[in-house]
């Protein structure tokens, strides 16, 4: 199906950025073109070696529609953007045709009508495509070249020189996988007509076959266009409609420009099971999209954070200077204070020197942030930029605090670097700067990068993000640059599991994107696709595997003779006798055997074994019962009480004066236990192990009075309330 082939290329592909377009046509000849509006030079298509431009350029141009469709399918995107522009004016001029386009995306087709005359592009390897240009300019035909930029939105422009009254249709396809993050999808598409428009009108349709949980349309274009964003939705279908007319788009009554300028935002979330990521049932089935493909997307919840260890390694030089670093210290103070107890920081800021805050990294308490605000709010750029000594002493202070085992084995360690420029002192070149990080960036560390405006050197950043474990962001110097800032921190402050491998049955799959991950965060997905080989199975199975954080927890092993209860305080879960299951919720295994018992295993050291008994039915006087038994090498914690726990590590007892009882079959003792000397009755009990109906004798002690001194305190505290609820009550 050719949408799994593009979801497969673009999962494989995504981080790829250089590549071209080429879109390459014959003119009408020359003497035509003469005759009907006199002689000119042969139009070309140009963009390449221009500085950027407007969508359209003139005061004589006409734009008679401009239209945007985006199909969202099972998180998978397809967007057309369609305009049709005249040249309204007496003499030939340039029209461009300029649109921002997500940094994932992948175009898929661009065309050009002028005149009647098609131009089809078609994506090629930049020198490829660069020659190709050259070609077509030599040989006199019209050409041009479109760049695709490493940008947070990158930017597909065209333009093409034509006479007075041409009318030229623009057409660009491209897809993408959407992502989630913050718990939610977001399809943003940047409007920017460049006119007023007769005909504006943006079409987004979403369609996720296992239901939508929420969509909404928050007002990113400005308060002049508040509630113009028609939303309908269904179970598993929504369409938002944004069609401003005419005198909806002017930015005044009488003005004759266009107040759509911006992006235009519709985010969503699917249905879930909500136990996705808290109780993992073996062989869980995945997703299927089309005949012969799959794509599984993985996003548990309800997890609690791992702690972290993060290092802010913040640019402080002389180009800092003004609204940059007054951004930057407002977004700090709000990433700070987002900190906790179980988090380490520490502050490396630097210039053409180095210093840190604290040499050591300290925990994230009140007294620590605050003084931590203090120091940002005191720095004062200047100086140049010595980006390869920070990163170095950055991951010095991770490496030391992992070798005095101030690391709790559980977290997350991070660096997050934030920089405007390029180095200029120390070690300058970049692939040199690249090689020394990653040599000292130890498996478990990532290094994340915010790039501040236009003159970062973005690939660098996002090069060596991407080789140790981590993302960049490009923050745009608007006036949110540190809301920019602290949506990125939020997107990976909040790690749920570290070291994901997601597998599958030897033989079953083929071509598989990725399916291990360094990290995985909250609100975010992972997703992995690829071929199903052929098989007489109709499902497929995964095993996903990953450290989470270990934490205090309850959780309540209620068994029934009717059914399995299992609760860890938010979610319910029950199983009947008639099935046989595998469920692990935390560090706890349950294994149910149909109509034979019930295995409890927590944390691999201790298990808890509950058969079921059943009776003839209709037994005049019996009833089905429960067994439960416990091996001794159970590994109990020194904490552990209550009627098992107590006796997690085996008291030691002596039985002596071993003589005949009032019952000649029984036999009389004493037992010495825990100071007391009790009288025991030897006798014979049931145990059902290995017969589960006639069960096997064996000899046992039975303590009288109630255990009195053989348990701690009185056998009524280990009474359970209305345990025998489910036997019927005497007449």
């Amino acid at each position: 199906m050719r949408r799994l082939a593009l979801l497969l290329g673009l999962l494989a592909l995504h981080q790829t950025h250089c590549f071209e377009f080429v879109v390459e046509g014959e003119w009408e000849t020359e003497t035509s073109l003469e005759k009907q509006h006199g002689r000119f030079k042969r139009a070309i298509l140009t963009s390449e070696e221009q500085e950027d431009f407007e969508a359209i350029r003139g005061d004589d141009i006409t734009v008679k529609s401009y239209k945007v469709e985006s199909r969202i399918t099972s998180r998978f995107c397809h967007t057309t953007v369609k305009s049709s522009v005249v040249n309204s004016g007496p003499n030939a001029q340039s029209i461009g045709f300029n649109v921002q386009i997500p940094k994932r995306a992948f175009i898929t087709n661009f065309t050009m009508n002028v005149n009647g005359i098609m131009f089809v592009g078609s994506v090629k390897e930049k020198t490829v495509a660069r020659n190709l240009y050259a070609q077509a300019r030599a040989r006199g035909k019209a050409a041009g070249l479109v760049r695709a930029n490493s940008q947070d939105m990158e930017t597909f422009k065209t333009e093409v020189h034509v006479p007075p009254g041409s009318k030229i249709e623009f057409e660009l396809h491209y897809q993408e996988m959407m992502q989630r993050k913050l718990g939610f999808y977001e399809h943003s598409l940047y409007l920017q007509p460049g006119r007023l428009v007769p005909q504006f009108q943006v079409d987004v349709y979403i369609y996720e076959p296992n239901g939508i949980a929420s969509v909404e349309t928050p007002n990113t274009l400005g308060e002049h266009f508040s509630g113009m964003a028609k939303l309908t939705s269904s179970k598993d279908k929504a369409h938002v409609v944004f069609k401003p007319s005419l005198q909806q788009q002017r930015k005044c009554e009488n003005c004759t420009t266009s107040a759509i300028d911006g992006i235009f935002t519709v985010k969503y979330d699917v249905l879930r099971d909500s136990n996705a990521g808290e109780l993992h049932v073996v062989f869980v089935s995945l997703y299927f999209v089309s005949d012969g493909h799959f794509v599984h997307f993985f996003a548990p919840a309800n997890l609690s954070p791992l702690p972290k260890n993060i290092v802010f390694v913040i640019d402080v030089s002389g180009s800092m200077w003004g609204v940059k670093m007054k951004q930057t210290v407002e977004a700090m103070q709000t990433i700070l204070d987002d900190l906790t107890l179980d988090d380490y920081f520490s502050i490396v800021d630097f210039n053409h020197n180095v210093r840190c805050w604290s040499e050591e990294l300290v925990p994230g308490s009140t007294i620590q942030v605050a003084e931590a605000k203090k120091y940002i709010q005191n720095i004062k750029p200047n100086g140049g930029t010595n980006i390869n000594e920070a990163l170095m002493r950055a991951v010095q202070m991770l490496v030391k605090a992992s070798n005095q085992g101030m690391i709790d084995p559980r977290s997350v360690s991070m660096i997050m670097l934030v920089s405007d420029g390029d180095p200029t002192v120390g070690e300058i070149k970049l692939s040199a700067i690249q090689k020394n990080v990653k040599k000292v960036m130890r498996e478990e560390f990532s290094l994340f990068s915010l790039g501040i405006g236009f003159d970062v050197d973005y690939d660098f950043l996002e090069r060596i993000a991407m080789e140790n474990r981590g993302v960049a962001q490009r923050i745009y110097t608007s006036h949110d640059a540190s809301d920019q800032i602290r949506r990125f921190y939020s997107q990976v402050s909040s790690p749920l599991l570290r070291k994901i491998t997601v597998q599958f049955p030897e033989d079953s799959v083929s071509d598989v994107t990725q399916n291990h991950f360094d990290k995985y965060f909250s609100g975010s997905e992972l997703v992995v696709a690829g071929k199903v080989l052929p098989s007489e199975s109709t499902t497929l199975n995964s095993f996903t595997t990953a450290f989470a954080v270990s934490h205090t927890y309850t959780c309540t092993v209620s068994v029934t003779t009717d059914r399995i209860d299992l609760t860890d305080g938010r979610n319910n879960h029950s199983f009947t006798w008639g099935a046989t299951a595998d469920i692990t919720q935390d560090r706890v295994k349950v294994s149910i055997v149909k109509d034979s018992k019930v295995m409890v295993t927590v944390d691999d050291k201790i298990t808890v074994m509950v058969l079921l008994h059943r009776v003839w039915k209709k037994h005049p006087t019996h009833v089905d019962f429960l067994g439960l038994y416990i091996p001794n090498n159970n590994q109990y914690s020194s904490q552990a009480h209550g009627l098992i726990g107590q006796f997690g590590q085996e008291p030691e007892v002596r039985v002596f004066n071993l003589h005949q009882g009032a019952d000649p079959l029984k036999k009389e003792a004493t037992m010495e236990v825990k100071g007391n000397k009790l009288v025991v009755t030897r006798g014979w009990q049931k145990d059902y192990r290995r017969d589960k109906k006639r069960g096997s004798d064996v000899f046992c002690w039975f303590i009288h009075n109630s255990g009195k001194g053989f348990i701690d305190g009185h056998y009524a505290n280990y009474i359970v309330p209305r345990l025998d609820s489910f036997l019927p009550l005497p007449l």
